[in-house]
């Protein structure tokens, strides 16, 4: 007979887009991967009593809940995920490390450098009671950028000398698409820098295991006035559309980013390409299951460039799923997520990325404002403090 396993049960806030794709993580992640504890959907909480009930019953959760204290209050919840807009980030985030509750936090950690501090400052804390807190960069978990990153580990490209990273969208370039919250500073702190600049900063530095040390920037909002969603006229918006920034990298490489809801024609377009010394690596998100590798050292007659379909059962994560060439899809990053989350925190090990990844994620979102806001001009990237 099996021993039992202990149990993990989760308490959810927020049920949209997010809200959905975590539901699926958190019912699918122990049916496919062997894990150390049981996961038990417990509570979903949301502000709408019909509607997060509802959700509830859709996404699998045993219970709902109209006020997200109420969650940690339960003490059949051991970790509070948080999928809710960057507004409420740090409330939830530190009310729930102090209350003892584990926490997993979408990106971006906060709208501001100051709340990314004390929601870091706070994990610090935690930790010295053995309560674990993580964000979740997902880009992280897609076999092929996770090999990406060995493969620079064993020396594979040499010394990092470019990387070149876009992530774009078309989402709002409609000028008619109404003021949802994302395109509002005080709900989602920044625009396409922080909700989709975000990811192709942290995926640079998880790769390439350097940091960016300054930045130079421009960001600019094309529409900047929209429908109210409920219909009674105009407001402004207050986040960037776009942002385009070069960095240095802390050994030394040159990097170029581009982030933009803008690109007419481009839904979800994320690449990122790394030059080194020995090679190349390029990551293409509408190829998921690819990566592109140059070896600089072969005979120059048949060097080139080489897909590598990353399907097999040594790459990494695919030992659980489905036989080679069968691909897999956006929604098992986050399984991944939740696969290492639980596995660290049965071992009580920290997860990664930590909420100290968060804020320098956080500290260079704020680097680049700032230099948008000084015609460009370079500016450096605080060490984080500790």
């Amino acid at each position: 007979m099996q021993p039992s396993k202990p149990a993990l049960g989760v308490g959810m806030i927020g049920y949209s887009f997010m809200g959905r794709v975590h539901s699926h993580a958190w019912r699918s992640a122990g049916r496919f991967f062997d894990l150390p504890m049981d996961v038990e959907m417990n509570v979903l909480a949301g502000r709408d009593t019909v509607k997060v009930a509802e959700a509830a019953r859709t996404l699998g959760w045993r219970a709902s809940e109209a006020d997200w204290r109420r969650v940690l209050d339960d003490p059949g919840v051991q970790l509070v995920d948080i999928c809710t807009p960057g507004s409420s980030h740090a409330e939830i985030a530190i009310a729930a490390l102090e209350a003892g509750k584990h926490v997993l936090c979408e990106k971006p950690l906060a709208n501001s450098v100051d709340e990314a501090r004390e929601m870091a400052a706070a994990a610090r804390r935690a930790v010295q009671r053995g309560v674990l807190a993580a964000v979740g960069f997902n880009y992280r978990r897609l076999p092929a950028t996770t090999l990406a990153r060995r493969l620079v580990e064993q020396g594979r490209i040499g010394e990092v000398r470019h990387v070149r990273a876009q992530y774009l969208q078309d989402f709002v370039a409609d000028p008619d698409f109404p003021l949802v919250w994302r395109l509002r500073k005080d709900q989602a702190g920044s625009g396409a820098l922080g909700d989709i600049g975000a990811h192709i900063v942290d995926l640079t530095q998880f790769i390439t295991g350097e940091r960016l040390t300054k930045v130079s920037g421009t960001t600019e909002t094309f529409v900047r006035s929209r429908p109210l969603p409920d219909g009674s006229g105009h407001g402004e918006v207050t986040v960037d559309d776009a942002a385009l920034f070069q960095a240095r990298l802390s050994g030394g490489g040159l990097a170029s980013f581009e982030a933009t809801r803008f690109a007419t024609g481009r839904k979800n377009a994320l690449r990122i390409e790394i030059n080194g010394s020995a090679g190349s690596l390029a990551f293409d998100l509408e190829r998921l299951n690819e990566l592109e590798f140059y070896d600089a050292t072969e005979d120059a007659t048949t060097a080139g460039f080489r897909r590598v379909l990353v399907t097999e059962p040594d790459h990494p994560y695919l030992e659980a799923w489905w036989p080679p060439g069968h691909g897999l899809g956006y929604e098992h990053t986050f399984t991944h997520e939740i696969t290492d989350l639980v596995r660290c925190l049965a071992a009580e090990e920290q997860p990664r990325p930590s909420f100290d990844d968060g804020l320098r994620v956080q500290r260079v979102l704020d680097a680049v404002e700032r230099s948008a806001h000084d015609d460009g001009r370079w500016t450096a990237i605080a060490d984080d403090e500790q």
